[in-house]
């Protein structure tokens, strides 16, 4: 029996999909917060439980006869350490025999602020006695793809990577990752640098845009902290639009930046092209 928390978030969602490809529905359980949610995945075979990560009670329900469980990160930031220490007590209490974890590229290294909770989560996994292995993603193409409508707006795109390399890949390519470790015999406490095959810099990315669209798109390069304000000015709450900037700032330092090849290797593939997510992205702004 396989779990996957968050299974109704963008990533549960695709790792689900991609899990059904190699597992029986009747074998896959999908843990959510609001089981409303998930009537699709219902639909399709699969088990759905209950689980709030802050509700202790209904992990222990949700984790009932579970061997294999992929624990991805909560969305949210500041609770995660707690919220992924009652999911991995949890696991232990029903005998989970092996957990996979959502982390963050070089988390032990990492300069971006989001890192931290992730070091703790996976200090967390090492002390727990189970066996576990850390898919340590990369950033989400889409992550940069989601400011195109903005930069067509006003065509400019901002940022404070300045000119960090940034080696990304699509949400998909991660799903893939996560379902391959989840479903096959991989070795145990092991630890996987999750990044795209090829990078940028965020002046190539809007360049890429403008290439694409036909229109012209400057960069303009920010401080972190003149970004910040900017985000919040846009209407992004103040937590978020620091963490987005701060993100940025960890990418100037090569935080976001691997060159390993082994999310490919792990998927049997090439990473999906940063370009080709900018052209999804460009198409679905134009329906």
């Amino acid at each position: 029996m396989i779990a996957i928390t968050g299974a109704t978030g963008q990533l549960g969602r695709l790792v689900i999909d991609c899990v059904l490809t190699k597992v029986p529905a009747e074998k896959v359980v999908a843990i959510v917060r609001s089981p409303a949610k998930a009537q699709d995945l219902a639909a399709k075979g699969v088990i759905v439980r209950q689980g709030d990560y802050n509700n202790p009670a209904t992990l222990e329900k949700a984790l009932a006869g579970v061997e294999r469980l992929l624990l991805i990160s909560s969305s949210e930031v500041g609770q995660r350490a707690p919220q992924h220490q009652a999911v991995i007590d949890a696991a232990k209490r029903n005998g989970v025999k092996f957990v996979a974890y959502t982390s963050l590229l070089h988390a032990d290294r990492s300069p971006l602020g989001l890192a931290e909770e992730h070091r703790q989560t996976e200090a967390a996994l090492a002390a727990s006695g189970l066996a576990y292995a850390l898919l340590r993603n990369g950033w989400y193409t889409e992550n940069y793809a989601a400011s195109i409508p903005s930069a067509l707006k006003f065509n400019a795109f901002t940022g404070a990577a300045a000119d960090g390399r940034i080696a990304s890949a699509a949400r998909q390519d991660y799903a893939a990752a996560a379902a391959a470790v989840i479903t096959q015999a991989e070795p145990v406490n092991k630890i996987y640098e999750l990044a795209g095959d090829s990078s940028y810099t965020l002046a190539e990315f809007a360049a890429e845009i403008a290439r694409q669209s036909g229109k012209p798109i400057a960069w303009h390069p920010l401080a972190q902290q003149d970004f910040a304000a900017l985000l919040i000015e846009a209407g992004l709450p103040q937590g978020l639009a620091e963490m987005l900037a701060d993100s940025d700032a960890g990418a100037a330092q090569g935080g976001l930046y691997d060159e390993s090849g082994t999310l490919s290797q792990l998927i049997g593939r090439a990473t999906t092209p940063w370009q080709e997510t900018i052209a999804a992205a460009l198409k679905a702004s134009q329906a």
